[in-house]
């Protein structure tokens, strides 16, 4: 059977990636027919109205799901495919209530013309009462209207659509989880729409144990417990989890949602030197990893241990003693994110999926690669862009180890990380483009060799 999905015009890049990581995750068989970034409709293939309904109840990017009835050119074409190709259907709502309406993209119509335009569809013999709030059934005539730089010149839609309402999304709940209802958040709090976007991509729901190793304030973790999953977090950074405490804290941000019962646990770790055991336990790893732009990227550690032998003591456990604070070192963008991959090879099940944030230029000379590994298997790269920058949320299947590439695993291992550099532009390419304003790095030796008036 063909629905239709009613999508946001927003993140459009994400919208096919998110239906699809559902219908993975309710294990429903979904074909596209029809998808264009630069429409709100996609058309699918579904085998029923339930499987329909298990697809879409808990999207973010789209509004809804419809049985698809047609889709024309002109609004007479259309009433000739519903009267071909429908009629065995409209006994089933002879009697009861019912609702249509009308969805312009790009377009407006005032109270006047949809009333119109409603009654040209008088021909369905639907007998039961009109209800304006919560009919039995309801459908809906989709306009799209051609994106002109002078609206006046518009004067009928492009493409019309027609369909049965079967289920709604759960799009209301970026309005539930608003950043700015949330009682403690930071500069680098993910916004709900996209962490709860992340979390569909990753197949977060019930019975899965999902993991955050750069929790921060908990966007991630927060919006996969709604789905039901057991969340556990980690930041480098303790400050950014305890908060100020009570209320002000990433747990008084579980208990603000009723979800303090999923969170399994928080802790101070850097992912390098993680105390969690390796085995491959978790369903789910996500992340948004710092991009090392406000400040240099840093891993626990010593950059000159003979320089700061104060700090670490031969012999002593000095991580017992209250007032230690951990040294930390600089630490390389690319060996950041081959230590995510490597972590989630060594702790995410067979078919378990990675989704991390990653920052790259938008300059394709600038670029930063989509990072690989053997036992990793891409699924899907979504991009937001921005004005010069871009940043990328990458989705990860880890593979049975039966379908990795050991030859080519072996070869990772050798060749090791490979950063040059001790300074934090030295070691992270994206920061060093950052401030130069994403100008090669010609562009910027030419800048600075300008002489400035006066001089």
């Amino acid at each position: 059977m063909q629905y239709l999905i009613r999508f946001t015009q927003l993140h459009e890049t994400f919208r096919l990636a998110e239906i699809q990581a559902l219908a993975t995750l309710a294990n429903v068989e979904l074909k596209v027919v029809f998808y264009d970034a630069e429409s709100p409709i996609c058309i699918v293939e579904l085998p029923s109205d339930d499987a329909a309904r298990a697809v879409v109840e808990r999207s973010i990017l789209a509004h809804g799901i419809y049985e698809h009835w047609a889709t024309a050119e002109t609004l007479d074409e259309l009433h000739v495919v519903i009267k071909r190709d429908t009629a065995h259907l409209w006994p089933l709502y002879h009697e009861p209530s019912f609702k249509l309406s009308v969805d312009s993209f790009r377009g407006s119509r005032s109270q006047k013309q949809k009333i119109a335009l409603i009654n040209t569809f008088s021909y369905l013999p639907f007998k039961g009462p009109i209800l304006l709030s919560s009919p039995d059934f309801e459908f809906t005539l989709f306009e799209e209207w051609a994106l002109e730089p002078v609206p006046e010149k518009k004067t009928v839609p492009f493409k019309v659509h027609f369909g049965r309402l079967v289920g709604r999304s759960s799009r209301d709940l970026i309005n539930t989880f608003d950043l700015k209802k949330r009682d403690y958040i930071s500069t680098t709090s993910m916004d709900s729409e996209l962490a709860l976007v992340t979390a569909n991509i990753a197949l977060a729901g019930p019975n899965k144990l999902i993991f955050d190793p750069f929790v921060g304030t908990g966007s991630f973790p927060i919006a996969c417990a709604q789905f039901g999953a057991l969340v556990w977090g980690s930041d480098i950074d303790g400050r950014s989890m305890r908060g100020g405490g009570g209320k002000k804290s990433l747990r008084g941000n579980f208990q603000q949602y009723g979800l303090e019962k999923l969170l399994g646990g928080i802790f101070v770790s850097d992912l390098t030197n993680t105390p969690v055991r390796k085995a491959r336990i978790l369903d789910g790893i996500l992340c948004d990893p710092p991009y090392g732009v406000r400040e240099g990227l840093k891993v626990l550690g010593c950059r000159d241990p003979e320089k700061k032998s104060y700090t670490v003591e031969k012999g002593k456990e000095m991580y017992k003693d209250p007032a230690f604070i951990p040294p930390k070192k600089p630490y390389s963008f690319t060996a950041m994110l081959d230590d995510i991959l490597n972590f989630a090879t060594d702790m995410l099940v067979d078919d378990g999926r990675l989704s991390f944030w990653m920052p790259t230029a938008n300059d394709e000379d600038q670029e930063i690669a989509v990072p690989t590994h053997p036992c990793l298997e891409i699924v899907v790269v979504c991009t937001q862009v921005f004005n010069k920058w871009s940043r990328r949320l990458i989705t990860y299947r880890r593979l049975p180890d039966s379908a990795v590439d050991m030859d080519a695993l072996a070869q990772r291992k050798e060749r090791g990380d490979g950063a040059q550099g001790r300074s934090a532009d030295e070691l992270n390419p994206f920061r060093r483009h950052y401030f130069r304003g994403f100008k090669s790095e010609q562009d910027s030796s030419d800048t600075v060799g300008i002489a400035q008036p006066g001089t």
